[in-house]
């Protein structure tokens, strides 16, 4: 009996601007795990449409996440880019899965909540459901492993326990057809047909905050462009925001303690660590007992420093639509073999006539 093969995936929605957060939370750990992992990274373009989204606006914006992720260094001849619609079998996994996820698990979904308001009854069947389409996007490749912001570990853990429902269901079919691979659950070994993917979060900055207010994340949704250091920015408009970014009076502290029930002076050392690829102790151990007016200048310095070559790179590529789009075909033929692969078996799992 086999184990699953180590593979990496995630994705990144076509909405709005990238920014910071989008980079130092998960374009940059993408880069950094092509060298230990083979890694497939999807546009997730059929996410976006969950919400409203005007169709050559989607187009444009599908196409600047492909620039970033290539401008950020992942390589799409040793891995696989692609957006997510031109793989269908998303889509038919995702339907598998509605008729195994329980509807008092999404119900639980706190982003769900976030981001239907108030008004939940005019909020999109999509956007309720899109959990389960979360997990097909990992689960139609067999994926080991996710790298996710800490706002995204309840959905993993849904992608954990449709998984282990969807085994678990149809564990004697599983049997029958000699599909299942040896894992771990708890102190057992037990035979599955789908992975229960371990979701991978590190680095300094897991969750980057506003530039404007030390208690919200940073959003491509915030009216406020201050709030924000976009990919596109240029070198005078990134130093702008960071000598605007919203801090207090204080001078910055010598230990991390020293942070406590100060969001915005936290983030700004949050956001130096994780550029500089180094700790907070560190910034303060160099930074500490000086005021804001001598660190700012650094941070954006450095911010320049690293985010303005990507940037460049960014609108270089962008411009190139033939490129990105035969980048997006290949990573998409390719992603679509190994996905066809997973639904032959799911189908005769599940009982489906259509191999």
């Amino acid at each position: 009996m086999s184990s699953f093969k180590p593979l990496v995936f995630s994705g990144v929605q076509p909405t709005g601007n990238l920014h910071l957060g989008n980079y130092l939370g998960a374009i940059r750990r993408f880069v950094q795990l092509q060298d230990s992992h083979d890694c497939i990274y999807c546009v997730v373009d059929m996410h976006a449409i969950t919400t409203w989204q005007e169709p050559a606006e989607l187009i444009r914006a599908t196409r600047e996440v492909t620039a970033a992720f290539l401008a950020a260094g992942i390589d799409p001849r040793k891995h696989i880019v692609f957006n997510q619609s031109r793989v269908v079998q998303h889509a038919e996994l995702a339907w598998i899965f509605n008729c195994v996820a329980r509807m008092g698990w999404l119900n639980r979904m706190t982003q769900f909540k976030e981001k239907a308001g108030k008004d939940r009854e005019n909020a999109s069947v999509g956007l309720f459901a899109y959990p389960t389409l979360m997990a097909a996007d990992i689960l139609v490749y067999r994926a080991t492993h996710v790298p996710v912001g800490d706002d995204q570990k309840q959905h993993l853990e849904l992608t954990r326990d449709i998984a282990q429902k969807f085994n678990n269901d149809f564990s004697a079919r599983i049997a029958e057809l000699g599909a299942g691979v040896e894992m771990k659950v708890g102190e057992e070994t037990v035979n599955g047909f789908f992975p229960l993917t371990e979701p991978l979060i590190e680095g300094p900055a897991p969750r980057v905050m506003s530039l404007r207010d030390g208690l919200k994340k940073m959003s491509k949704s915030d009216p406020s462009d201050l709030s924000r250091i976009n990919l596109t920015d240029d070198a005078e408009t990134i130093s702008k925001k960071i000598r605007k970014a919203k801090t207090d009076p204080d001078g910055l502290p010598s230990e991390a303690d020293g942070l406590k029930g100060r969001p915005e002076a936290e983030n700004l050392v949050v956001l130096y660590a994780a550029l500089a690829e180094t700790s907070k102790e560190n910034v303060l151990a160099e930074f500490g007992g000086k005021q804001f007016s001598a660190f700012k200048p650094a941070l954006a310095d450095l911010a320049v420093e690293k985010l303005a070559p990507i940037a460049g790179e960014m609108r270089r590529i962008s411009a190139d639509h033939a490129y990105v789009d035969s980048v997006l075909r290949d990573g998409g033929e390719r992603a679509g073999m190994q996905a066809e692969a997973t639904m032959k078996t799911v189908r005769e799992i599940v009982g489906l006539l259509g191999n």
